[in-house]
């Protein structure tokens, strides 16, 4: 398949697709034991006009001769919805390489490569690099971590807005503060941030550690967010530290303040390395305050554990399945791109959801696990028009050749078409070379 096999006419059908039946509102559709559905889809002018069994078109909205792609059983998906990323930290590898691997060192590295590097410009630059590869990829909808850390939030937020607007349509975006929760305790620096959150549209976030203030850090977030109508996103205990438990504390905040907002949390590792008694308590609390959480596997997997000439012992992941069965919203993302917190990585949602089912078990059965990078994060982020199939709906799709899970997981689907409004575009990442000026290493820069 490539980019030019759909039918020109404005409206065409889709026949003989596989489809994920978690992520379809057709009630007729009847899946399989691998929870897959074999479905006729009709787009008429952008828009997703039906779903039903394969091979059973009606034939007052689907006529005798209306043009059709035989997709052979290949997969359809809706675009693809992320979370928890880091756009302004993309790409910044080849000037500012990790020299061990470590968080700490990751730190050491963003922190100079912002303060020698980041302008309007070179984030600019790097943010439209990533959409472009996200796009590519098929994916409709981004939440982004926006560093946050004074001045840079004076820089990064404007730049922001605007890629949100020249990308409307095509990626929608959302921004999120990231700032250390100490600095929540700061005036004024504070107070100017909540403003430029609050005039850019965006979400007010903040990354949990141990440190003095921690708790009155994480009430001030509730209060402001209360005051002002935000929701809220945490960057939380990411560290393999069994005393490290934010999480909770969150949790309990959010019941204490009788939170009606929407508040994700993200990472979550430590909880993974804490008594069962505690787990049980902790996960309690937030299925009862109604958090909802991402875990990023790649980034995590590369980060946690971490120590020369050791392998690794754990997976740095978190409990999705334990808070999944208490019915608490969980979604995987792919975090950071070739930056020093993670070295590899496109924002291919696709490529998160197969490293996902590897590393935290996502299949045996896979049940309804593709939700949580479609379905489940784009209602978490209050766009539940998108992660989904239905009929009237937008027709953003992703077709694949893969007929079956394990086709699908077994390669990285390549030679993907991606739809938007029906019509496909150019899956071609953009290439590595395009960022080599701006990217070249301190003293080779021209």
């Amino acid at each position: 398949m490539g980019f030019s096999t759909l039918p020109e006419a404005r409206r065409y059908r889709l026949t003989n697709a596989t489809v994920p039946a978690c992520l379809t509102e057709a009630a007729d559709l009847v899946p399989d034991s691998e929870g897959l559905a074999l479905a006729d889809l009709t787009i008429d002018g952008g828009i997703l006009a039906a779903i039903r069994p394969a091979g059973r078109p009606d034939p007052e909205s689907d006529p005798k001769g209306l043009p059709a792609l035989d997709l052979d059983r290949g997969m359809v998906w809706p675009a693809f919805v992320e979370a928890h990323t880091h756009l302004d930290k993309g790409h910044i590898w080849p000037r500012a390489p990790n020299p061990d691997g470590s968080f700490d060192g990751a730190l050491t590295a963003v922190r100079g490569d912002r303060a020698a590097h980041w302008s309007a410009a070179d984030v600019r630059a790097r943010m439209e690099f990533s959409l472009r590869c996200a796009f590519a990829h098929g994916t409709r909808l981004i939440r982004t971590h926006i560093d946050s850390d004074p001045p840079q939030h004076r820089v990064s937020w404007p730049v922001f807005a605007e890629l949100r607007k020249d990308w409307a349509g095509r990626v929608e975006l959302q921004g999120s503060a990231l700032v250390g929760i100490d600095r929540v305790l700061e005036d004024p620096y504070f107070d100017d941030l909540s403003h430029t959150v609050r005039a850019h549209g965006g979400i007010l976030g903040a990354v949990t550690y141990p440190v003095a203030g921690l708790e009155a850090g994480i009430d001030r977030m509730f209060r402001h967010a209360i005051e002002h109508g935000l929701d809220l996103d945490f960057h939380a205990d990411e560290t393999g530290d069994p005393s490290v438990r934010s999480l909770a504390l969150i949790a309990e905040a959010a019941i204490r303040h009788r939170f009606r907002g929407r508040v994700l949390v993200g990472h979550c590792c430590s909880l993974a390395r804490q008594p069962e008694d505690v787990i049980d308590r902790t996960l309690d609390l937030v299925a009862e305050a109604g958090l909802a959480v991402v875990s990023l596997p790649m980034c995590n997997l590369y980060l946690q554990d971490r120590r020369a000439g050791a392998t690794p012992r754990w997976r740095g992941v978190t409990l999705l399945h334990e808070m999944k069965a208490r019915g608490i919203p969980v979604m995987v993302s792919s975090d950071n791109t070739r930056d020093p917190f993670y070295a590899y990585g496109d924002l291919d949602a696709l490529e998160v959801y197969a490293q996902a089912t590897r590393i935290l078990h996502l299949d045996h059965p896979v049940g309804d696990w593709p939700r949580a990078v479609a379905a489940t994060p784009a209602e978490v982020l209050c766009r539940p028009e998108f992660g989904r199939l239905a009929a009237g709906g937008g027709a953003d799709l992703v077709l694949l050749r893969a007929r079956s899970w394990t086709e699908l997981l077994s390669r990285p689907q390549a030679d993907r078409i991606v739809v938007r409004a029906g019509r496909a575009v150019d899956t071609t990442p953009p290439d590595y070379r395009e960022l080599d000026a701006l990217l070249a290493p301190q003293g080779e820069q021209a």
